[in-house]
């Protein structure tokens, strides 16, 4: 299933690949809440044009490295969001099935996301959220666990605030644009109120000279 959200123009449309990884939301048992989270989440949150493409599948670790594989080889996603699985139940193997497909691991993101989960549970620490790179001869995407809770999505990708709006623990999702133009994606703008993209001086580029009529 594709998704359009149209934000504006880019040289090259953000791709991004969404997975719920649930035994009984993809057996119909229940309905999924997972997709519909990151979906609003993003929409508020990046400002340039992109697209998504959604994946419903099971607990299962050959059919977990199917999808991601498929979504970064084939649908040449640039990033890859999933959730759920990463517990420490005998049906979690969504991380192991993302380190099996990556070629480099980005530990720092499951690391923020423990401690800002940790904030509001102590059994944050059970958490096993991974990230990693997956990368080819000519493209490559970021691969991220998030967790399955769609109030735990929005905290880990957002951070938290203070009443006045104020950053007081930053969000995994501050650090994905750059990821995604060191691995030579499309630049992602976001917007600042939701969450501020972070860049070294050197790699953050112009806004668009406004249309003249």
């Amino acid at each position: 299933m594709t998704n359009e959200v149209k934000h504006g123009a880019t040289a090259r449309e953000l791709l991004i690949g969404l997975v719920s990884i649930s035994d009984r939301a993809s057996g119909g048992v229940y309905q999924d809440q997972g997709i519909p989270a990151l979906e609003e989440w993003l929409k508020g949150a990046i400002t340039t044009s992109f697209r998504v493409e959604t994946r419903l599948i099971p607990d299962e670790r050959a059919v977990i490295e199917a999808t991601l594989v498929d979504l970064v080889d084939t649908v040449r996603c640039d990033l890859v969001l999933t959730t759920g699985g990463t517990g420490p139940a005998r049906r979690d193997v969504t991380p192991e099935a993302t380190l099996a497909i990556g070629t480099k691991e980005m530990p720092g993101f499951g690391e923020q996301m423990r401690q800002i989960s940790l904030r509001f549970v102590p059994t944050a620490i059970l958490s096993r959220q991974v990230a990693v790179i997956r990368e080819s001869a000519d493209h490559a995407a970021l691969v991220m666990n998030l967790p399955g809770q769609p109030k735990s999505i929005r905290e880990t990708l957002e951070g938290l605030k203070d009443a006045d709006g104020k950053q007081l623990v930053a969000g995994i999702f501050a650090a994905v644009p750059y990821c995604v133009d060191l691995i030579g994606g499309p630049y992602i703008e976001t917007d600042a109120a939701v969450c501020q993209a972070f860049r070294p001086k050197s790699a953050v580029r112009p806004a668009p000279a406004p249309l003249k009529l």
